[in-house]
């Protein structure tokens, strides 16, 4: 059995597998790190192998306790990936989007796909049908924009997402919702219809803690895949056994 463990900007993740069938996926705040994983093994005892993707910070303490349960592999820059890597500047690549790009390349193989991860930063993360990994783009997320327009102005409110009825807003706060939810909305499918215009048959993933949000909102056919990155956690921990 596996264990992967994705630590987030502000949440982490927890999913045990067997082979590539995830048997149990957690979240929680980072600093119930240590009780986690003593749950974890109290259920799971036959996990074997552990990865740790961490986009923040990871005390030493934490990982050498988890080194008492299991082999620990720490997701780096230096790790093996099963795709060729040609961004220009691959050790400032997250690991986020190593996972992604390694869940695009063994689920969709010798296809053309688009990642889009919308957490904290909406991600676009693009594998080509050789094999290759070339890059994508970084935009602000979308409970960001709202932190933005509110940090950043004397005057507008800090808001929660909402449905909203009309794209034209009749007052300060629905045309706050309009502008960030509109917006994204047509960023997204303005850049699916770049990609499509590039690359063929063109497959795309949308996924992330408010994937669900747009997936009824978008005009392009995706997949919509709430667990695709600890998917491609798993596959990179099988990959760096070796």
């Amino acid at each position: 059995m596996n264990l992967v463990i994705d630590i987030g900007n502000s949440l982490t993740k927890y999913a045990v597998f067997e082979n590539r069938r995830l048997l149990q996926l957690e979240t929680s705040e980072s600093t119930l790190f240590l009780s986690k994983v003593k749950d974890i093994f109290e259920n799971y005892p036959k996990v074997e192998h552990a990865l740790i993707s961490s986009v923040g910070k990871l005390e030493n303490r934490e990982k050498e306790i988890l080194a008492l349960f299991c082999k620990v592999h720490v997701l780096s820059h230096t790790s093996k990936v099963p795709f060729k890597n040609s961004y220009a500047t691959p050790h400032t690549l997250g690991m986020d989007r190593i996972a992604l790009a390694t869940g695009a390349f063994y689920q969709y193989p010798r296809k053309n796909v688009l990642v889009i991860d919308m957490g904290t930063c909406v991600t676009y993360d693009m594998i080509n049908d050789a094999g290759e990994y070339i890059g994508g783009a970084i935009s602000p997320g979308f409970h960001m924009r709202y932190k933005a327009m509110h940090s950043q102005t004397e005057k507008l409110p800090l808001l929660t997402p909402e449905d909203f009825l009309d794209f034209v807003g009749n007052s300060t706060e629905s045309c706050m919702h309009s502008g960030v939810i509109n917006g994204l909305v047509n960023e997204l499918d303005g850049t699916i219809d770049q990609y499509h215009a590039r690359f063929q048959d063109l497959t795309v993933i949308l996924t992330g803690g408010d994937s669900q949000f747009f997936v009824k909102r978008l005009k392009n056919s995706i997949f919509a895949n709430s667990k695709f990155l600890v998917e491609g956690l798993n596959c990179l921990l099988e990959y760096n056994k070796s």
